[in-house]
């Protein structure tokens, strides 16, 4: 082998899973990137990846990478620049472990990311919330786990890696109810859950028969609910909820769109953002300014609060010669 592979093989080892502790989902998603890269480069030298060179992967051959990701694979700009950030920490990696290759390394590490357009985000509005919910057949115990799931989700606002995440145990149900959970960083934090949130709550854990360290939300046979079995539900909801609710036509619908609805409920409750930071466990309160932007009701009440103009229409003309004078300075 030369000098990538033993490289590669202590990045993951060693920084990723020792040095930082990085999260499952983190060193999955770089493992993915870096197989698709590897797998890349051995089309275009022919050569297997275990015997690639640090002078196969320079800045040319990762731009041709990241071209390929968008133009074959169609991925879009934010999953171009994800795999990306994979790269650049490798290759930060490298720098300490092969300082021959460090105008290499170092033009990789220039490699900019692509600038990409920012939508609106997508939430639900009280009447589409409720005609979410009322999609799942709650006759069947698969309904009435959905139901619950999705109640939860609108009104704690947790990631779906969160609700997969949450045990019997982290669901308090009784007196000040809430969720516990580990979020990004590792950071932990709890989250209130209204009265009638607990109530279904405490319904479905019941029905649910689990211990503490059991699932909270599980497939028929015990195990843990993944995140496409999750999607996979919300899209076969909000096609009968469309139905029934047509401003829910042309609205894309995954699992993180309760995560808004949560969001934007706090924000027109007159919620300050940096509360609703706390609440949705973001790192930095300029995240929550998302929000701001999607919330029509917050500038229509800056619209209000604008008086009109009873100036005269016509040029101002200073009413003296000498403060003509010195406005003509």
């Amino acid at each position: 082998m030369t000098a990538i592979a033993p490289t590669v093989q202590s990045f993951f080892l060693e920084r990723l899973t020792m040095q930082r502790r990085a999260s499952e989902h983190t060193i999955a998603a770089y493992r993915d990137a870096m197989r698709l890269l590897l797998g890349f480069m051995e089309q275009r030298t022919h050569r297997a990846p275990s015997r690639l060179d640090w002078t196969d992967l320079d800045a040319d051959a990762i731009c041709a990478f990241l071209d390929h990701l968008e133009n074959d694979r169609a991925n879009s700009a934010r999953t171009r620049n994800a795999r990306l950030t994979a790269i650049r920490s490798l290759f930060s990696y490298a720098a300490l472990r092969h300082p021959e290759h460090a105008a290499l390394i170092a033009q990789v590490l220039a490699i900019p990311p692509k600038r990409f357009d920012k939508a609106i985000v997508c939430f639900l509005d009280e009447p589409e919330a409720a005609a979410m919910l009322a999609a799942t057949d709650r006759s069947t115990w698969a309904g009435r786990r959905d139901h619950a799931l999705m109640t939860l989700a609108m009104q704690t606002g947790l990631r779906v890696s969160e609700l997969l995440g949450l045990n019997c145990g982290d669901v308090v149900t009784g007196t000040s109810g809430h969720v516990r959970c580990v979020g990004k960083g590792r950071k932990e934090r709890s989250v209130p859950m209204t009265e009638s949130v607990r109530a279904v709550m405490n319904v479905w854990l019941i029905e649910r028969a689990g211990q503490r360290d059991d699932a909270a939300f599980c497939t028929r046979t015990g195990r843990r609910l993944s995140v496409d079995a999750v999607q996979r539900r919300v899209t076969v909801y909000a096609a009968q909820a469309r139905q029934s609710c047509p401003s829910l036509v042309g609205k894309h619908l995954s699992p993180h769109v309760f995560r808004h609805t949560c969001a934007m409920t706090l924000l027109h409750a007159g919620v300050d953002t940096t509360v609703i930071a706390l609440w949705l466990g973001h790192a930095d309160v300029r995240s929550t300014t998302a929000y701001l932007h999607a919330d029509l009701a917050i500038k229509e009440r800056a619209l209000a609060h604008l008086a009109s103009s009873t100036s005269p229409p016509g040029r101002y003309r200073p009413p003296d010669q000498l403060l003509a004078f010195l406005e003509a300075l």
